[in-house]
């Protein structure tokens, strides 16, 4: 199993960002999170789950997906709880289980969650789906698309986590950004400018053996 990020540092965050009412809520809510014991089906909805839904109004906006994820974390919230979140939840509680998904799934296992998120047209959650768990599981057909979607649709680039080391060598991603550009150009309309820095990522690595020229298997 793949080790997963820690969720620590982003606890210590809000520790030291929350006031005193805020903070006394968000222990609550992990306490009853990390006590919880699933049973699926069966009863209310847990408290923690609630708890969930209310970080943002508790916490604030800012510091609202933050506080998801560490409630998510402490709950050890598995592929199905996160699902279910997901499949419910507003706008705002999706990007939080989006963004959690680093730290709780090792594997594949939650990537229609992301697949989900890259089909709507939220740019809220197209960048946070593509984070670490889309960098280390997207197919790269899909990730190629969501790095396009990202252009015409605005979000920064920079919100594609691993973006260089998925684009370097890529000549199938650099020839769709080479058909957009000139799409874009041919009706009158602004290239993105992180068109041109993502193409440049596509240079292949050089080849020591050849002295830092690209192989032409690499160019191909």
């Amino acid at each position: 199993m793949t080790d997963l990020p820690p969720v620590a540092p982003l606890r210590a965050h809000l520790d030291a960002a929350l006031a005193g009412a805020a903070r006394a809520w968000l222990d609550q809510a992990t306490d009853e999170a990390a006590a919880h014991h699933e049973e699926p089906g069966q009863g209310p909805v847990p408290s923690w789950e609630l708890r969930f839904a209310e970080a943002g109004r508790r916490c604030g906006a800012e510091h609202a997906d933050a506080a998801r994820v560490v409630l998510l974390d402490a709950a050890r919230a598995d592929a199905t709880t996160l699902d279910r979140l997901y499949a419910r939840g507003t706008a705002a509680e999706r990007r939080a289980v989006l963004l959690a998904l680093p730290h709780l799934v090792p594997d594949a296992e939650a990537l229609p969650l992301v697949e989900d998120a890259l089909r709507t047209n939220d740019t809220t959650l197209v960048a946070a789906a593509l984070g670490p768990y889309a960098a280390a599981h997207l197919a790269p057909h899909d990730w190629r698309h969501a790095v396009l979607k990202c252009l015409f649709t605005g979000v920064p680039v920079d919100a594609v986590a691993d973006l260089a080391r998925r684009a370097r060598g890529d000549a199938e991603l650099a020839r769709m950004l080479g058909d957009f550009a000139h799409e874009r150009t041919a009706a009158g309309r602004p290239v993105p400018g992180d068109l041109h820095r993502v193409l440049a990522l596509t240079t292949p690595a050089p080849d020591r053996a050849t002295g830092g020229r690209a192989s032409e298997a690499e160019e191909s």
